[in-house]
């Protein structure tokens, strides 16, 4: 097995609806990558139809976004990539599946031809939008495995340990975050789209507000924890800039099995951060000794429905504060 992997991990600013340019700035990183001797190359969610814009779309127009997986145009543009370079290239797309039904889909293009495709569990985006059903964790010819969880599915603590115990050891975490309208007073708040407007004029401003509690301030307080308590590499890659309504953070970011910081950015800007990772570290990490003292047996209560849980879109976007966990409101019912 590979003891040492170079992975990076890319921002961009995509365009609603445009894949033609949205694959355009994805191939010239990939050729960037490259030079860097870079083995495993990260992309954003939907990165490339565009993200926030799709809740406005008619079912017509999402649907004509959507792309099935065995012959999807775009990802016939990034399979040879990853063959050429020897690269694994996650991407983030709307997948129509062989069921009919659409989903906001990550796929990792391996060097060897082969392709896998995580379906996000928690999807919000548009009501067309199912959800996915399992999770998605393969072997690599570096003979590490590796897992896909998008977006909101790595803020469920309980995906990312099942995603390890299922053996991943190198965790895609794609995302299009920063910059939201949290309900909770402690939680992420809108960017004023003036500050990025502003970014070339005003740097320190935007900086600020990337570096601060909507972005990577807020990062902190929970991606760390799911590499620490988990003993995964994880490569976090987010949009930047204007998104719809939205100003994305961007905060690319490689973590280590011990929940360091590798390698970060905060530019307003497109940008790719590398780094080497140590596969070594992660037997004797904190995360993998603490599941080796795992106790299953008392864990049933993770799997038994409380009577409050809600759809992800309900979940996210309430107003309605949850009550004591262990009492839930009826009236959310």
């Amino acid at each position: 097995m590979t003891t040492t992997l170079r992975a990076a991990s890319v921002q961009f600013q995509h365009r609603a609806n445009d894949k033609n340019y949205n694959l355009g700035v994805m191939e010239d990183f990939i050729v960037q990558a490259a030079a860097d001797n870079v083995q495993v190359l990260a992309f954003p969610e939907m990165c490339i139809t565009g993200y926030w814009h799709v809740r406005h779309l008619a079912d017509s127009e999402i649907t004509a976004l959507a792309e099935p997986i065995a012959t999807s145009p775009s990802l016939a543009r990034i399979r040879p990539l990853a063959e050429r370079y020897r690269m694994a290239i996650g991407v983030g797309l709307i997948e129509r599946g062989e069921d009919g039904q659409l989903y906001n889909a990550y796929a990792v293009c391996l060097p060897d031809g082969q392709t896998h495709v995580h379906r996000k569990l928690h999807p919000f985006e548009h009501p067309l939008i199912a959800k996915g059903d399992s999770y998605t964790v393969f072997d690599t010819p570096w003979g590490v495995r590796m897992g896909i969880l998008i977006c909101w599915d790595n803020n469920l603590v309980e995906n990312a340990r099942a995603t390890t115990l299922l053996g991943a050891d190198i965790l895609f975490a794609p995302h299009q975050t920063g910059g939201t309208n949290s309900r909770s007073p402690h939680g992420m708040k809108p960017i004023p789209l003036a500050l990025w407007q502003q970014r070339k004029e005003n740097p320190a401003a935007i900086e600020e507000a990337f570096r601060g509690d909507t972005g990577r301030g807020w990062l902190l307080r929970w991606l760390p924890s799911r590499a620490h308590d988990n003993g995964l590499f994880i490569l976090f890659s987010n949009g930047v800039g204007r998104d719809d309504d939205e100003v994305r953070t961007g905060n690319a970011m490689l973590l280590d099995p011990y929940g360091r910081i590798l390698s970060e950015t905060w530019a307003a800007q497109d940008a790719m951060v590398t780094a080497d990772l140590d596969l070594s570290l992660i037997p004797m990490s904190s995360g993998r000794r603490w599941i080796h003292g795992r106790r299953p047996e008392l864990y049933g209560l993770l799997t038994e429905p409380q009577g409050y849980e809600r759809d992800p879109r309900t979940a996210r976007f309430s107003m309605q504060p949850t009550t004591e966990l262990g009492k839930p409101n009826k009236s959310m019912d």
